[in-house]
């Protein structure tokens, strides 16, 4: 197998913990390779590759997968290449009798890898982070070169026309009802536009029914204790604005004017780097009575057709973010999500932790999005697109 990327030891360290399924049939393997790896990764175990495949359909996909060649490993394998989105996940054949020939089938059917049942030789933990970073190092390369020219398939813009255009004339009745409703409920304008990002780094007004209160974007300052996606880390030092170096000694050894103030730039740059990219409020109040009730339909983002139906963004795709949100994530871990079309409904939405449950971390929608942007498809939309309908309805408030 390939070994042209090494992993240090502190490298390997500091990528733990993997997250791995282990697809096994026999117990006694199964309970020596937790002894044998237990403590130094995460590992889900399967029973079988029926089961290891519905699992990853609905769930946030692992690090590798490790499955024995006697549970069916050689079949599982040509299956899971030929899923959109399990194309590129690493995965590991076991085998009681390794040979040559077996190498060579591995590898033509796209395996990553080939070990003992028992383990008995290769490093496993390293090679398992050289595959994360081969995958993270392919898709870079491939995002770079094209991240500013995202190119919408003709069949997805066939779709959006023509689904969207449908919709419109079908659904008019209740866009003129829902405006009226909006007006008699509180002041302000129907519709809201928000300059958000899409695809290729595309910036654009998004179109939605009017939820909040006019002045919500000035409510939005005092609210960020409030955010769903916010670290609790404040701490008393934080709260005088001095780091550890500098609460010890009393005063600011390395002083930063901002905004006309003098804060401490070490507490400035820690600040700034734990500050989340995602804003969400449960049981936000700047939400109006009638505006609840459209977003926990979605009525709220019907306008949205005319930004599909005039090619901002597509029926399914990663959701166009605000300024805010996007700058947040221009570095190379992040850049790639912006490589997949904008979309009204995507992958992170449509997954079983749902649209804005609690478990939804940012990290976990951050990498949701990146691996629709690397794999979508004809097929893929469409599961996305029909997996939609049941989470309309939100579970909570947010």
């Amino acid at each position: 197998m390939d070994t042209t990327i090494q992993t240090t030891k502190e490298q390997t360290e500091e990528k733990l913990p993997i997250k791995v399924i282990l697809v096994e049939q026999d117990n006694k393997a199964v309970v020596d390779f937790l002894k044998r790896f237990g403590e130094k990764i995460h590992v889900k175990v399967m029973d079988s590759p029926e089961n290891c495949l519905e699992y990853l359909k609905s769930t946030y996909p692992p690090d590798a997968i490790i499955i024995s060649k006697n549970s069916g490993g050689l079949k599982f394998l040509e299956t899971i290449r030929q899923q959109a989105w399990t194309r590129t996940l690493p995965v590991v054949i076991t085998s009681d009798n390794i040979t040559q020939g077996l190498i060579k089938e591995i590898h033509d059917k796209g395996g990553d890898d080939v070990y003992p049942k028992d383990f008995s030789s290769g490093d496993l933990i390293t090679r398992l982070n050289y595959f994360i970073k081969r995958r993270h190092y392919k898709a870079m390369q491939q995002t770079k070169a094209s991240i500013m020219d995202v190119k919408i398939p003709f069949w997805k813009r066939f779709i959006d026309v023509t689904t969207t255009g449908l919709a419109l004339l079908l659904l008019s009745p209740l866009l003129l009802i829902v405006a009226i409703l909006i007006k008699l409920d509180s002041k302000g304008p129907v519709i809201y536009l928000s300059k958000r990002v899409g695809a290729g780094y595309k910036i654009f007004s998004i179109y939605k029914f009017r939820t909040m209160r006019t002045d919500a974007d000035q409510m939005i300052k005092n609210m960020g204790s409030l955010n769903m996606y916010t670290k609790a880390s404040d701490t008393p030092k934080q709260a005088m604005g001095l780091c550890d170096t500098c609460t010890s000694i009393g005063t600011c050894q390395q002083q930063l004017y901002l905004d006309g103030e003098i804060v401490c730039e070490k507490m400035y740059l820690s600040e700034k780097k734990d500050k989340v990219a995602f804003m969400k409020f449960q049981n936000d109040p700047r939400i109006t009575k009638l505006g609840k009730f459209l977003r926990n339909t979605s009525i709220d983002e019907l306008p949205q057709l005319f930004n599909i139906f005039l090619g901002d963004m597509s029926l399914v795709g990663n959701r166009p973010l605000p300024l805010y949100e996007a700058e947040k994530l221009t570095t190379d871990e992040y850049i790639e999500r912006f490589a997949g079309p904008g979309g009204l409904t995507g992958l992170w939405q449509v997954t079983k932790r749902g649209k804005g449950k609690k478990d939804m971390t940012e990290e976990e929608r951050i990498q949701l999005d990146i691996e629709y942007a690397r794999n979508f498809s004809f097929k893929y939309d469409m599961k996305i697109f029909f997996m939609t309908f049941p989470a309309l309805f939100q579970s909570e408030n947010v």
